[in-house]
């Protein structure tokens, strides 16, 4: 169980992957904490971009339902069950406040709980044998990771309750068209796209980055005068910086 997820980092990426193949990649409490522990691990490296995947045939079909059924349903085993669920809210809190950029690489099924971690991922690429499902108000259970405040934001509230309330599965086509995924390319180009997209954001400037990331998430909840007040500040910050000082001047003599 202990490679239940994998990390590792080389140039400034990081690479988290769940390694559960023959469980579909499943989840329970040692899988969220193995995620908990590599997301916190790559922002103490300060990598600039994650990639996030998963090993065999399927991304995850969410959480394991016969663990989580028993959990639930078992007196003494109610501390295992709210550790287990504040576990994904705590893997919430890890990924949004992440300073660098996470971006995820989907196949297969991509079902319920694995969805919903997947919203506080910044991009999200898709093989076009992706296919995604909410099913939560079917079996009976509730989301989880923040997914009734982030889906709406994502793809607006009419697509978020589509999605919630009917429990349809949608493909990586339509995922892409609700905006729920940035791409979509063939299962055999996954890795080169994801590689070519990372690569992409390691070209530009770090700090503002990471300033980005924290304001897009952060001034969601501001009015506006936070939010231009908040954009100023970042504005001098990246701009008297030595890596801003130098892309300012390489770019004027260009």
């Amino acid at each position: 169980m202990e490679n239940v997820v994998k990390y590792e980092t080389k140039g400034n990426i990081g690479r988290i992957k769940l390694n559960k193949p023959e469980q579909q990649n499943s989840f329970d409490l040692i899988t969220i904490r193995k995620l908990i522990e590599s997301f916190e691990q790559s922002a103490k490296n300060s990598d600039i971009c994650v990639l996030f995947t998963a090993e065999g045939k399927h991304f995850t079909v969410g959480d394991d339902l016969k663990y989580t059924y028993e959990l639930l349903n078992d007196i003494e085993r109610m501390s295992e069950a709210i550790e287990f669920i504040g576990s994904f809210q705590k893997l919430t809190r890890v990924m949004l406040a992440h300073p660098g950029v996470i971006i995820a690489g989907l196949h297969g099924w991509v079902i319920g709980g694995g969805l919903e971690m997947l919203l506080c991922c910044d991009l999200r690429i898709a093989a076009s044998n992706t296919r995604i499902m909410l099913p939560e108000l079917g079996v009976g259970l509730f989301f989880s990771n923040g997914s009734t405040k982030l889906l709406p934001r994502i793809i607006g509230e009419g697509r978020a309750k589509e999605l919630m309330f009917l429990g349809k599965e949608i493909s990586a086509e339509q995922a892409l068209g609700f905006g729920l995924v940035n791409e979509v390319c063939k299962p055999e180009g996954l890795k080169r796209i994801l590689k070519r997209t990372a690569n992409t954001i390691l070209q530009k400037s770090h700090l503002a980055l990471q300033i980005a990331k924290k304001l897009l998430n952060e001034n969601q909840s501001k009015n506006m005068d936070g939010v231009l007040d908040s954009e100023m500040l970042a504005i001098f910050e990246t701009g008297q910086s030595e890596e801003g000082r130098q892309r300012i001047e390489k770019f004027v003599k260009k």
